[in-house]
């Protein structure tokens, strides 16, 4: 049986490098030097979407990067699928 978790979602191609996701959870962001953009730590890629696990714990402070976040390109899923980036 597969237990399934909370999860954070970036749309990375549209990061504008603002900065904020890495001000509210700097555990799970930082920028990346090259292109200037939001990196999601201990993430996966498939094509430009990125997803990370996260505990219960890394949650709220995901959920302000979100919210900041001004093109909307993070989303925090929790284990049902459901985006609860703004609740």
């Amino acid at each position: 049986m597969t237990v399934k978790k909370n999860k954070i979602i970036q749309y990375r191609k549209n990061c504008i490098g603002c900065n904020s996701c890495t001000e509210h959870a700097p555990g799970n962001w930082e920028i990346n030097q090259t292109d200037g953009k939001a990196t999601l730590k201990r993430s996966v890629g498939i094509d430009d979407m990125f997803i990370a696990e996260i505990s219960e714990l890394e949650i709220e402070d995901n959920k302000r990067a979100a919210q900041d976040c001004p093109v909307g390109i993070i989303h925090i899923v929790d284990p049902q699928g459901k985006d609860i980036s703004f609740d």
